[in-house]
């Protein structure tokens, strides 16, 4: 086979249990695919069958003779055998490269043991021995969430060079929209692929579910019609008619409602209660500086906040930006300087470790410990407009998953009034549609003031209106917001150009047809025997299309093989045929009440 990986009818879990089935893809050299679906949906339990850390319940997952794969997983829990692999040893490969790997992912000491590690050291270390063998086939499964932007930029490059293949899970749109050039969502019992990046992918899909809405509900007009002739008309004068419509009707193959994989996760409601006004100063810093391990993070800054400020903290990893945040806020007393609040203030503060949550309550005991005055539904009901539902409501925090954690931390600091807003990396652990939510609310739905520590570009696009730049031992308050701050040090990549047609490769649900599409001929041109004939006619001719559509589609669902130029002109003849045979169900029932 011409490509590298080929993923053909993958399941994974029986019945109700069913995580996913029906996913078909292939990776050939230079294809680079994002793989997008909210928290929950499997992207990582796919990557881990494609990687064969898991044996799948349907399928197969086909590797090319010799391809060699590279996985990067999420969790950077340490195996017990590579406890005292230094880093130097696991940034070994092909290249005598290991030093400038180590100081590109911010670990310099390359004689330190993995044991010795943090958490974030040691997924940047797990990244970059995946990177440093260079395999054929890269599989990254949140691969910057500990980066800062500094190296999230330095990935992008070189995953842009990449000669080999690139399956990815990211929330970093900006990320996916730069590396990807196609993309893959993964739903329960769907599976479309597009030829596109992040972005222009939304707006595809968009188009899709909507023709393909139009589609079943037009298909189930025309069932409900004709089902209301047939029990008019089975027992009188029309007994023929009704009998030939009854024969159409189960002949019809019935159109599902497409799957909108987004549609759960899209109804967080983060909404921020109205707050008091603050003074128009907030916050008066003077010489804040902070030193950690004998080391300068940053010193001599001055700071003044006023009202309505957004302001974004950035710089590389262990430059000291949580620690300014911290400083900030009255959490760091010991570090250099003094912070001055203003008059009337009711400030929050969110951790990016989520330190504030207690593991051993459970989500609607961590809720009535702020709000005793809520009792158990009520704590339901609030936590439900963060995605935490059901039964998960009465679960222990301590078995939350990561973005679990991250929406029960935000329910909270939102219980009561905030006017000051301290959020380091507060879109961590959400998915796409949190992260855009939360970034929403925070532009238009948020009347306080905000000072936020992010390596997220567009939610800090979004978002902020000052830059704080920690780096090399200085703190730097710049005028502008984030994309002020980011414009000079990058240019904006140049617009993907798709190298196949602008419609996706997908594999249309049955029956699509477009709106609007109606029959040229009407039950008033003919009469009488013509009708009749017409209506023979249009029988055999449906009977035909139906053939070719069913065979086109199944085409559809096999492999592209890497053909995704073929798969999107196979696509677009069958969207044609389905168009025409629906012209034809249409003039079919109209005939059929024509007088004979």
């Amino acid at each position: 086979m011409s490509h590298l990986l080929q993923v053909d009818d993958l399941g994974f879990g029986y019945g109700a249990e069913a995580l996913f089935r029906g996913v078909a893809f292939s990776l050939s050299r230079g294809d680079r695919m994002a793989l997008v679906a909210p928290n929950g949906a499997g992207k990582s339990t796919l990557l881990r069958l494609v990687a064969g850390e898991l044996v799948a319940d349907r399928g197969r997952v086909v590797r090319r003779n010799g391809a060699t794969v590279g996985y990067f997983r999420q969790s950077h829990e340490l195996d017990a055998r590579a406890a005292d692999t230094t880093v130097e040893q696991a940034l070994t490969g092909p290249h005598d490269d290991h030093l400038a790997l180590a100081n590109r992912l911010g670990v310099t000491e390359l004689d330190r043991t993995l044991a010795s590690l943090s958490g974030g050291e040691r997924s940047r270390v797990g990244l970059g021995a995946v990177l440093a063998r260079e395999p054929d086939v890269l599989l990254l499964d949140e691969p910057t969430n500990h980066l800062d932007l500094d190296t999230i930029g330095w990935l992008e490059e070189r995953l842009r060079a990449f000669g080999g293949a690139l399956l990815v899970v990211s929330h970093d749109r900006r990320f996916l929209d730069r590396v990807t050039n196609h993309t893959a969502e993964l739903g329960a019992r769907t599976f479309r692929t597009y030829p596109v990046s992040y972005g222009r992918y939304v707006t595809m899909r968009a188009e899709d579910l909507a023709r393909e809405r139009a589609s079943v509900q037009r298909q189930q007009a025309l069932i409900d019609k004709t089902e209301d002739f047939i029990r008019k008309n089975i027992a009188g004068q029309k007994t023929k008619q009704a009998q030939s419509r009854r024969k159409m009707l189960d002949k019809l193959e019935r159109q599902e409602r497409p799957e909108d994989v987004w549609a759960e996760a899209e109804k967080l409601r983060v909404r921020f209660p109205e707050c008091p006004r603050s003074g128009d100063i907030v916050l008066e810093g003077k010489g804040l500086g902070a030193v950690r391990g004998g080391r300068r993070l940053f010193g001599g800054l001055d700071l003044l906040v006023r009202r309505g400020d957004r302001i974004g903290i950035v710089g590389p990893n262990g430059a000291g930006k949580s620690t300014l945040l911290a400083l900030l806020a009255g959490l760091a007393r010991d570090d250099e300087g003094s912070v001055r609040t203003g008059t009337n203030l009711a400030a929050g503060y969110f951790d990016q470790h989520l330190g504030t949550l207690d593991p051993t309550r459970t989500a609607v005991e961590e809720i009535r410990s702020v709000r005793g005055d809520f009792n158990a539904d009520v704590a339901r009901q609030y936590l439900a407009r963060f995605r935490i539902t059901g039964d998960d409501a009465l679960r222990v925090i301590g078995g939350f998953s990561g973005g679990e954690r991250s929406r029960l931390a935000l329910a909270k600091l939102l219980l009561e009034p905030r006017n000051l807003l301290f959020l380091d990396e507060p879109t961590n652990h959400l998915d796409i549609p949190a992260c855009e939510i939360l970034e929403q609310a925070l532009a238009t739905g948020y009347e306080g003031t905000l000072i936020v520590v992010s390596h997220d570009r567009q939610f800090l696009e979004t978002v902020t209106n000052r830059v704080i730049s920690v780096r090399a031992g200085r703190a730097e308050v710049l005028p502008g917001g984030f994309r002020d701050f980011a414009r000079p040090r990058s240019a904006p990549p140049k617009p993907s150009r798709p190298a196949v047609p602008s419609r996706p490769p997908v594999r249309t649900p049955r029956g699509t047809a477009e709106p609007g599409r109606t029959s040229q001929l009407g039950p008033e041109r003919l009469e009488g025997e013509g009708s009749e004939r017409r209506r023979e006619e249009l029988e055999r001719a449906i009977g035909v299309a139906e053939g070719e559509i069913a065979a086109m589609r199944a085409e559809l669902a096999a492999d592209p093989g890497g053909d995704w130029a073929g798969i999107a002109q196979k696509a677009e003849r069958e969207r044609a045929a389905s168009r025409k045979l629906e012209s034809m169900l249409l003039e079919w029932t109209s005939l059929a009440g024509a007088p004979r």
